[in-house]
């Protein structure tokens, strides 16, 4: 069965790609002989993936984009330093877009921070409570149900800190939303920085952290709703590798692991299980 899964896969898989002028990479967990973390790479625009690299090392992904990336134009990435460098490297100066999943989480994150600070000066009751129900905290004022609004109510009236840090994740929201829906990217932006000030007036150290990371990925943020591309495609796709991996208890080979996740995304329509 390897050897006929090999010859199939020889055939089928074309190498020396060349790569379209959007392109969209990620990182996954693989556990194979090549490394824990292996990086995949896929057309941005019809969302189909291209090839997978055997690591994610910075020299990795510029060699290869630097052999095979005559034509990309746009990256489609989230917020690795190492990723952005070794495109820089490669590709000149191309579009890259942050994916906005990736952004976004930042906010959630300090929200969650103050949360988790402030709760330590709680009653036990409460403080177990409130971390059983922090999903209220995340989700947005407006969709809340009545208990859930309740709680809400409850543990932002219990510290003047946390009920700033849940009014300014509100107020990124309300930008974030507003910014996928207008084409004015000048305005955008200006919205933007005056969020920024508000943070900076908080004095919430956590907020801070967050928009500091913003700031330093501002171009690449507002390009996402200029471009309006997307990592979500990817993470569905990790999902289905995931799935994969724990079907097979894990594959130690890459070569192997590789050409299962390309030829079974190849040939999702047909069916890959039996039984």
């Amino acid at each position: 069965m390897i050897r006929r899964f090999k010859e199939a896969a020889k055939t089928e898989l074309i190498s020396g790609v060349s790569l379209p002028k959007a392109i969209a990479i990620d990182e996954y967990k693989g556990d194979t002989d090549a490394g824990t973390y292996q990086l995949i790479i896929a057309n941005a625009e019809t969302h189909e993936p291209i090839d997978i690299l055997p690591n994610r090392r910075k020299e990795t992904v510029k060699d290869y984009l630097s052999k095979h990336g005559a034509d990309v134009e746009i990256v489609v990435m989230d917020m690795n330093l190492s990723f952005k460098a070794a495109v820089r490297k490669a590709l000149g100066q191309p579009v890259i877009v942050a994916d906005r999943f990736h952004y976004c989480r930042y906010i959630y994150w300090a929200s969650d921070e103050v949360r988790r600070q402030v709760q330590k000066e709680w009653h036990e009751y409460d403080r177990k409570k409130c971390k059983r129900m922090r999903h209220v905290l995340y989700k947005r004022q407006e969709k809340l149900t009545k208990t859930n609004a309740w709680y809400l109510a409850r543990y932002t009236n219990m510290s003047e800190t946390l009920k700033q840090a849940h009014e300014l994740k509100e107020a990124y929201f309300k930008w974030f939303d507003w910014a996928k829906e207008t084409k004015d990217l000048v305005e955008v932006k200006k919205q933007l920085e005056a969020f920024y000030r508000k943070v900076e007036d908080s004095n919430i150290p956590a907020f801070k952290k967050a928009i500091r990371t913003f700031k330093n990925w501002q171009t690449e943020i507002l390009n996402s709703f200029s471009f309006g591309f997307s990592n979500g495609f990817l993470e569905g796709i990790n999902n289905k590798t995931k799935v994969m991996k724990r079907n097979a208890y894990g594959f130690r080979r890459f070569d192997h692991f590789r050409a299962k996740i390309l030829l079974n995304i190849k040939y999702k329509e047909i069916g890959v299980h039996l039984g």
